[in-house]
């Protein structure tokens, strides 16, 4: 190890509280770690020396060797999977190797994904493939650099080891970050155990280290379930003005601190439809791209019946401050959709009339099988048609149902005040060009899985700009063409 570069800032505030939140685990070596790709800008805002992901060091994000400082554990949880409460879930393949704090005091944490077995491994192996690695890779930093709370990817490695799933698969190692990877489930699993201590010191620490103006609230548990509804209806809100479908919408998927986690089975939508699923294991549709603000509403009403015990020792007066709690979720996420729909349709804000105006759009987009990014970046070239536009708006052609719309929300938009020019580079702000498309994302993994990942950085580098057009990356803007769709996604576990 070269010594003149500077030791990782950690500092492992979880880890201190012990059991039974989670348990000291190791993880588990590999045959020949090799550096896929270091996510050097990353590294610099968490305040960790760039050199440490260089291929010299690609043993420690493939767990074989772990950094000073470093505490690794893993994590304790429970969780409603489709509904059904699973009891016992936990890191079953995933090393929390620690928190590094930021030069600004931000604490994150450094997780191993796919770096062997656990006591929550329940049979499994505890491993990845690689295609779920780049996966993550792509759509987490894509998502970041759409502005949408995310956990962010660190590194990526092969591991010189095949995985077993439906065939042999090549294997991979991917760091994580996160503001922490307390869950919804996190409270289920003590809850489900009546450990109210365990419950308390939980609340303690994510108050403190997510919502630190609720730590001195009269009755923290609620501050803390009051914190999380506002955070998850911004996200929620995010994700369909940029047409996400989660794919998983589980309750141990669903983090404290409002940060979107697990993008196995997830997608984004191309043709818009409501109704649209991608994963292979929700074959009733119950986290359907309409369906997203409604599940959040039941996870979180989940997390307020894990919370009731700290809330008043008197249930009934528990219950009554958790519903009015919950009640608020609707509203709240209704507020920062209704404000985001605006920003992409350049109005300032949306009267009954403008909300109107937007559910006529999305029923056009529907009814035409529209694209729904480029859709938007259209309207956003259009919306100042004295104006150099960015060029992306040649890659969209109207549908019929679109050009009925269309000069109702040009006339709507001539009222608006101020700068067209300006309005227009707040349309471009709010209306991506480029996105993780399904097909893409696929190439880069089918590519990966043959060894070469010319492809996979082009993405991600493209990735990294997503409002920005430049002509010489039309491919990667494009919808599929009906032979390169997929229609399906996986978990990868």
């Amino acid at each position: 190890m070269n010594a003149s570069i500077s030791a990782i800032p950690f500092d492992n505030s979880y880890a201190a509280l012990g059991e039974p939140l989670s348990v000291a685990q190791a993880p588990t070596p590999v045959q020949a770690a090799q550096l896929i790709r270091g996510n050097t800008a990353l590294a610099a805002s968490l305040g960790i020396d760039e050199r440490w992901l260089d291929e010299e060091h690609a043993d420690i994000w493939a767990g074989n060797a772990l950094p000073p400082g470093a505490c690794p554990i893993a994590a304790a949880y429970a969780g409603h999977q489709f509904g059904q409460f699973n009891p016992q879930l936990g890191d079953g393949r995933a090393v929390l190797l620690g928190e590094v704090v930021t030069p600004d005091g931000q604490r994150f944490d450094l997780q191993l994904k796919g770096s062997g077995r656990t006591p929550w491994s329940r049979g499994g192996d505890g491993r990845s493939p690689l295609g779920p690695v780049l996966r993550e890779y792509l759509v987490s930093e894509a998502m970041a650099a759409l502005g949408v709370p995310t956990t962010r990817a660190l590194a990526a490695v092969t591991t010189g080891e095949t995985v077993v799933r439906d065939g042999l698969e090549p294997g991979a190692v991917l760091t994580r970050v996160a503001s922490s990877h307390l869950r919804v489930g996190t409270m289920e699993y003590f809850a489900a155990r009546d450990d109210r201590q365990s419950l308390q010191r939980i609340v303690d620490h994510a108050l403190k280290r997510h919502y630190p103006e609720g730590c001195a609230d009269e009755i923290p548990a609620l501050a803390l379930l009051n914190a999380v509804i506002e955070a998850q209806a911004a996200l929620i809100a995010q994700w369909q003005l940029l047409g996400f479908v989660h794919g998983v919408m589980n309750t141990d998927n669903m983090l404290l601190c409002g940060e979107t986690v697990d993008y196995g089975p997830c997608a984004f939508m191309e043709a818009y439809r409501a109704d649209t699923v991608f994963s292979s294991i929700d074959h009733q549709g119950r986290y359907a791209y309409r369906n997203q603000p409604g599940i959040a509403h039941w996870n979180l009403a989940r997390l307020a019946e894990a919370l009731l015990p700290l809330i008043d020792d008197d249930t009934e007066r528990a219950v009554a401050m958790a519903k009015d709690a919950i009640q608020r979720f609707p509203a709240a996420f209704g507020d920062a959709h209704s404000t985001g729909v605006a920003a992409k349709l350049g109005l300032a804000v949306l009267t009954e009339d403008e909300v109107d105006l937007a559910n006529d759009l999305f029923t056009a987009l529907e009814e035409d099988g529209a694209d729904f990014t480029l859709a938007f970046r259209f309207l956003a070239d259009e919306a100042n048609p004295g104006g150099d536009g960015s060029g992306a708006g040649a890659l969209f052609t109207p549908g019929a149902k679109l050009k009925i719309w269309l000069p109702q929300w040009e006339e709507r938009l001539g009222r608006e005040s101020g700068d067209a020019g300006e309005r227009q580079q707040r349309m471009f702000a709010a209306n991506p060009v480029f996105i993780p498309r399904n097909h893409l994302v696929q190439r880069a993994i089918t590519d990966g899985d043959g060894g070469d990942f010319d492809f996979f950085h082009r993405l991600v580098e493209r990735l990294a700009a997503p409002h920005r057009y430049d002509a010489q990356d039309r491919d990667l803007a494009l919808p599929a063409q009906p032979q390169e769709r997929v229609f399906q996604t996986f978990c990868g576990t």
